[in-house]
């Protein structure tokens, strides 16, 4: 059996503060700070507690070369087992033949290690943000405020700055009229399905590529409504339909050269069941006649910024671009929007046969009819969309 450590691991001496009780009745405070070393590997997408033997095995593996584990010293062929079965080790064993696919999987992709370490460890599976926020006691600004003190102030003046200079009022056009009505939408109108034709239109202005360059036959280049970085566009929309006339509810993707939706396989569970698990128990969004789920292909754009430092940050300001020409697309066309990035990736992830370390969900955004009445608070201080 040969062997090799995973492509990327960094540890952290993560200090904690637990309770002392033999401290206490001694005369002392109470706390005693205890260090753990914990391993973070983004193939993984969880935190693996190590042993300084364990961590010092790890610095003997090469991540690139293949070593026959029988050559080893013996201090790493101990602890050898336990690395193999977390996935901080690789062998090319048949038994390991799963972590060693997570490994080739981001090796394949080129990441950024610190980006990979962002991106495979900041992902949600199963969090419940509605029922942390009444745990926290977080559930209203006031709430907050009193919780957490004063925020930064909504303004500064920078300390080395000169005087101000006034500028002249702009004049008012349409388009700022409709930047006012450019409202987050927190309710959406649970009786009136959604037109194709409107669906059909957002996504064109949004996803679809409005021209093509191509460099030769297996090197195209698109030219969408949003920038993206090098031109490559590796967001692609996957779409959770819920209320549109002419289409069928149930999962789709978006071919933004050919402008149609491919039918996805249903998932397991009820498409409501679903939808509320992936917006992480928000139920103000989760009555979106069509969620857009952003889903990078990271392949796509790191093919050509190879373990570049910006390469995600150049992708994650992608979703961003493509969330607010969706806004300001549906707005247009009297609908509402919004965009979240509190989601639950691993269950979209799962359900569209997404591989996060090559392509996942990243953020997602919904749009619809506006409901007639506000039961969920929606900050529009201009009063553009509802009477104050």
């Amino acid at each position: 059996m040969r062997v090799r450590r995973c492509k990327v691991v960094c540890f952290e001496p993560r200090e904690e503060a637990v309770f002392d009780l033999e401290g206490l009745l001694a005369g002392g405070d109470g706390v005693a700070h205890r260090r753990r070393w914990l391993a973070l590997a983004p193939h993984l997408g969880r935190e693996v507690e190590v042993d300084a033997a364990a961590r010092d095995a790890l610095a003997e593996l090469s991540p690139e070369r293949w070593v026959e584990a029988d050559v080893l010293p013996e201090p790493v062929r101990q602890v050898l087992p336990a690395l193999l079965e977390v996935g901080l080790a690789i062998s090319d064993a048949p038994g390991h033949a799963h972590m060693r696919a997570r490994d080739e999987a981001l090796r394949a992709t080129w990441w950024h290690p610190m980006a990979a370490l962002a991106h495979g460890l900041t992902r949600w599976s199963d969090v419940d943000t509605t029922v942390a926020m009444r745990q926290a006691g977080t559930e209203t600004a006031t709430q907050l405020r009193r919780l957490l003190g004063p925020p930064p102030p909504e303004r500064i003046v920078p300390p080395h700055a000169g005087d101000a200079v006034p500028l002249p009022p702009p004049a008012e056009t349409s388009f700022d009229r409709l930047l006012r009505r450019r409202v987050t939408c927190r309710n959406f109108d649970q009786a009136r399905p959604l037109p194709l034709s409107l669906l059909s239109q957002v996504l064109h202005r949004v996803f679809a590529a409005q021209g093509q360059v191509r460099v030769t036959t297996d090197t195209v280049f698109l030219k969408k409504n949003s920038p993206s970085g090098g031109g490559l566009h590796p967001v692609e929309a996957y779409l959770i339909v819920r209320r549109v006339d002419g289409l069928d509810s149930g999962l789709y993707h978006y071919d933004p050269v050919s402008h149609v939706l491919r039918r996805l396989p249903d998932p397991e569970e009820p498409l409501d069941g679903l939808v509320l698990r992936a917006l992480a128990g928000q139920t103000w969004f989760a009555g979106a006649h069509v969620l857009a789920a952003m889903a990078p292909r990271y392949a796509r754009n790191f093919w050509k910024y190879r373990h570049h430092a910006k390469a995600y940050r150049a992708v994650v300001m992608e979703a961003g671009h493509l969330s607010q020409t969706l806004y300001l697309s549906a707005t247009e066309a009297g609908l509402a929007a919004y965009v979240t990035c509190a989601i639950n990736e691993a269950c979209l992830d799962a359900v569209f046969g997404l591989d996060p370390m090559n392509e996942g969900v990243l953020a997602i955004c919904g749009f619809g009819w506006r409901a007639p009445v506000m039961e969920t608070m929606e900050l529009d201080p201009q009063g553009a969309v509802w009477e104050p």
